[in-house]
């Protein structure tokens, strides 16, 4: 093999940005560039009409990969059992590719002999840390640049860069926004959003229809397998089949519309729009599923834990040990999680209408008020006694000491 100048990776998008990138990172820094293309569901063009581009705008080498199976099984399966949501909101959609996408830059890096990865990310966002603290976990030797951020490739720069050169990519048209979407969602933000005071306008969305307007509701069975979506109105689905599914369906009631001003891992708040219909849809079924069948104490507790997981895997934690210890302990959880659930999606809202599973802890005997009943309430007295004792001793040494409750209507 001929020997060839140190060559970088760069994680390629088939856009203005990154297709401007794989001349200027060489102009700036020397290194050839083998340009990177993971597909985790965003739409738009075919892997093989991006591999032509990245070539033709001077890229060495060109890997592509269809990695939408790959996203749906290996991190937004275990977001679902995390019921991962970001301040109780978000449903990580670009937090969770970010592992995936450096994933494969390692793998490029191996194959092609680079010493370096390029990412686009701005030094403002979050998924700078999350490209380059993944890197570190998996490739600690790999060297990393941001040409956004590190070599003043501004839009302005790109666009006079790109005609000055004929790359071959439109350079005319301006999105107002900045949108990142795969399987798993869509984020929206900058332009006119960025004031906090407007309201999103029609063509922020894509994924959902507007909710005001919804069609006919729609009923929908979800089978889940230790947390997991196997079947969707008794059919067999893949975990990429189900949240395609969902989206679709979901998306059309308007459902996984998300406003949120959120707290940035850089340190200030951020104004994002989301539209993520299958992940909102098959985390209220799965909740409610595992209301059905984790027992209170380990409920409770997993409850944190998931605000805990969504918060590290926001903050670029992927391959951290606690994260790695949490997704043990979920996944503990999950081993009853399975059953139907029955929703009814409609008018912007994903509802519970019914639940079954034979793991369940419901049990209709206990929990009747009519005949059958077979809880035995004269137990109940004793019960009470004994778990209210500690507050009732509490109490008994407020009234000894003068602090005991004032009844005083005139008391301040």
């Amino acid at each position: 093999m001929s020997e060839h100048k140190d060559r970088v990776v760069l994680a390629y998008s088939g856009g203005l940005d990154t297709s401007v990138a794989i001349g200027w990172i060489e102009q700036q820094t020397g290194m050839e560039v083998v340009a990177v293309a993971v597909d985790v569901g965003q739409g738009g063009e075919d892997l093989e009409v991006i591999r032509q581009r990245a070539l033709d705008c001077g890229a060495v080498e060109a890997y592509v990969a269809d990695a939408k199976e790959e996203f749906a099984f290996d991190y937004c399966m275990p977001a679902l059992k995390a019921n991962g949501l970001y301040q109780g909101r978000y449903p990580l959609v670009s937090a969770l590719s970010r592992p995936l996408i450096v994933k494969h830059l390692v793998r490029a890096a191996r194959q092609f002999g680079a010493t370096t990865v390029a990412h686009g990310c701005t030094g403002k966002g979050n998924d700078q840390v999350r490209f380059e603290v993944s890197l570190t976990s998996m490739a600690p030797d790999l060297k990393t640049i941001a040409p956004v951020r590190d070599l003043a490739l501004t839009r302005d720069v790109a666009i006079d860069y790109a005609n000055k050169h004929n790359l071959p990519i439109e350079t005319t048209k301006h999105n107002p926004f900045s949108i990142d979407q795969n399987v798993w969602g869509r984020a929206i933000e900058t332009g006119f959003l960025e004031d906090i005071w407007n309201a999103p306008t029609k063509d922020v969305y894509n994924y959902t229809d507007d909710p005001t307007y919804p069609p006919l509701p729609d009923e929908v069975v979800i089978t889940f397998e230790q947390g997991v979506p196997v079947a969707i109105d008794g059919r067999a689905v893949t975990p990429l089949e189900a949240v395609q599914e969902m989206n679709r369906r979901a998306g059309a009631q308007g459902i996984g519309r998300i406003d949120i001003v959120e707290d940035r891992l850089v340190g200030i708040k951020s104004r994002e729009i989301y539209e993520a219909p299958g992940a909102v849809a098959l985390i209220a079924a799965h909740q409610e599923l595992e209301n059905v069948t984790v027992e209170r104490e380990l409920a409770r507790y997993k409850r944190r834990v998931d605000e805990r997981w969504s918060e590290l895997v926001y903050d670029a934690q992927w391959y951290s040990p606690l994260k790695n210890a949490l997704d043990a302990f979920i996944e503990n959880t999950q081993t009853y999680v399975s059953g139907d659930i029955r929703m009814t999606l409609h008018g912007g809202r994903a509802t519970v209408t019914g639940r079954r599973s034979d793991s369940s802890l419901y049990d209709f005997n206990l929990a009747t008020y009519e005949t059958g009943d077979t809880f035995d309430q004269s137990h109940s007295r004793g019960f009470i006694e004994i778990y209210g004792m500690s507050a009732k001793l509490a109490a008994a040494r407020d009234v000894r000491f003068g602090r005991g409750v004032n009844f005083d209507e005139d008391a301040h």
